[in-house]
């Protein structure tokens, strides 16, 4: 049965596709899409076959572009973005998450919004603003955003979000009702340095056994295994605590990768300028520089928090985007790495698709 393998980019000026088969040895680039708008996260939706894309335009505000044929003609929607009348005005989508036939999109200011029609129309999932902790949330650099929707694949009630940067919260009741799960989070830029509420998560995933948590913070790499109960800090090994981008091995849940960077006031770049990807196999407890066909010197480049992403084919593909429009891939699983576009405009997602037949 044929695979083809898409590599799903969104960057300052539209979204790309990039197509490859099983054995991911050349790749056809095609875009921009999207009528070259900011696009923060595009996804693809298994329930409608559609791609989706999300982010917002200066002048024309959120929305969410929709292709039902892998990005040969485009709609799109922001119907339904709104706080009401009396909320803050919403700039931007920043991540998209499809499951249990549902869509939901995180929103700049932080939000969670939710589309029962493939992400036609939109509703706010009032209950995590109305958390008594929401008036005191400040904005991190990029702003204040929702970035990290983590599903249950077993529970559709059951959830996970993350705000930069207000920390990670969860619900066990379909978004009626939240709390904060940071226990064990340093917030070193903050008085009290284990708040309740007011880490910098810069990314959060759910591991492919459901059972894990991992997060990327402003403050350090962390696990949780029993949903963000407790986390247990792993950053020891690793050059650097900050960074953004995290990505996970879609079957063996010990298995997880990091980019870091210098520091949040040092220039935002890979330490040394020297690109490197890290990898643990071990949930954390050992880390491994992986850097065979990455630039050795003067890489002056970062890695957002949505720019990196693994495929899902038995020998898992790692894909990472730069700041400066470089897209890097690894078919090992990050032994070998290869330049497989160059010259796009800044990377700000990726995400994968492997669709069979």
């Amino acid at each position: 049965m044929a695979v083809r393998v898409l590599v799903l980019v969104g960057t300052k000026s539209g979204s790309f596709i990039l197509e490859s088969d099983a054995a991911r040895t050349s790749w056809e680039l095609r875009g921009p899409y999207c009528a070259t708008w900011p696009i923060h996260h595009m996804v693809y939706d298994r329930a409608n076959g559609a791609l989706l894309a999300g982010g917002g335009n200066a002048w024309f505000g959120p929305a969410v572009w929709r292709s039902k044929d892998l990005g040969m003609t485009w709609s799109q929607s922001g119907e339904g973005f709104s706080y009401g009348a009396e909320g803050p005005e919403i700039k931007t989508v920043w991540h998209l998450a499809a499951a249990h036939g549902a869509v939901y999109a995180g929103v700049d200011p932080a939000g969670l919004f939710r589309s029962d029609d493939g992400g036609v129309t939109w509703s706010h999932v009032a209950g995590l603003r109305a958390h008594p902790s929401s008036p005191h949330w400040v904005p991190g650099a990029g702003g204040l955003i929702l970035h990290s929707i983590a599903t249950d694949p077993t529970d559709p009630a059951r959830m996970w979000i993350a705000i930069s940067s207000a920390g990670t919260f969860a619900t066990t009741d379909g978004g009626a009702t939240w709390e904060p799960r940071n226990r064990g989070v340093r917030a070193e830029f903050m008085p009290d340095r284990y708040p309740e509420v007011g880490q910098c998560v810069h990314k959060l995933l759910q591991a492919a056994d459901g059972a894990q948590l991992y997060q990327q913070n402003h403050c350090g790499v962390y696990r949780s295994a029993d949903g963000g109960m407790q986390w247990e800090e792993i950053t020891e090994g690793l050059p650097s605590d900050f960074g953004f981008p995290l990505a996970l091995h879609p079957h063996d849940p010990n298995t997880l990768y990091t980019i870091p960077l210098n520091g949040a006031e040092q220039g935002r770049y890979v330490p040394n300028a020297t690109m490197v990807v890290w990898r643990s196999r071990d949930r954390g407890d050992s880390w491994t520089p992986l850097t065979a066909g990455l630039p050795a010197k003067d890489a002056y480049i970062g890695v957002l928090r949505e720019a990196m992403a693994v495929d899902t084919l038995d020998q898992a593909g790692i894909y990472f985007g730069t700041s400066n429009g470089q897209l890097y891939g690894s078919a090992n699983e990050g032994d070998n790495w290869q330049v497989l576009a160059a010259n796009l405009p800044a990377i700000w997602s990726v995400e994968t698709v492997v669709l069979e037949g």
